[in-house]
């Protein structure tokens, strides 16, 4: 069985680049850019009979208001743990940080994650794996919650675009397997940023 991480790895790599201030030509490049990843037969996460129509996912317009600078706490002494997929797979995963930050004058915390065996590579070794859900989940946006993918930030902040976010590739089909979002990263916000739901 294919996992989620097979296909989007140089995704990961190219895009999960940390920024300070707002781009929005960063954030309509990275989603033109998982576009051309799903049209294409060998990437694409969709089924044959979805790519065969494909012309575009559906993304929330950008927004800077979901653009955040956060506080980035480092957590020490944390433990690896078997992540919960959608199938009996298990990978291990470490807590490595919080993050707080504001939107609309609410305050959120969310944990973020290193994958043990992606950060024995050395190509992988900065990023962090940051999943949600939000008051949207569900509605508009998938029920399963949605990924970003970062790096390890150099001080104590880390720029945090919700624009990128994007749904787990059991979003599209049942033939991967997908890190399930930990109930502690449920947000009392909508997020109506990054890609929405594939199918109503």
């Amino acid at each position: 069985m294919k996992t989620i991480f097979n296909i989007i790895l140089l995704l990961v790599s190219f895009f999960g680049l940390s920024q300070e201030k707002f781009d929005a030509l960063a954030a309509e490049k990275y989603q033109n850019h998982l576009n051309s990843e799903y049209a294409d037969v060998k990437t694409s996460p969709l089924t044959p009979e979805d790519l065969a129509t494909f012309k575009t996912l559906d993304f929330y317009p950008i927004n800077e208001k979901y653009f955040v600078v956060a506080k980035f706490v480092r957590t020490d002494k944390e433990k690896p743990f078997e992540m919960p997929t959608s199938t009996d797979r298990k990978p291990m995963y470490i807590k490595y940080g919080e993050v707080y930050f504001e939107i609309d004058g609410i305050a959120s915390k969310l944990n973020v994650y290193r994958s043990i065996d992606l950060s024995k590579r050395k190509e992988y070794e900065s990023d962090l794996f940051l999943p949600f859900f939000d008051l949207s989940s569900g509605k508009e946006s998938y029920i399963g919650g949605k990924y970003i993918d970062l790096k390890i930030p150099e001080g104590n902040t880390i720029a945090i675009d919700f624009n990128t976010s994007y749904n787990p590739y059991c979003a599209y089909s049942h033939r991967y397997s997908c890190p399930k979002v930990p109930m502690e990263n449920d947000l009392n916000i909508d997020i109506k940023a990054g890609v929405k739901k594939f199918h109503d």
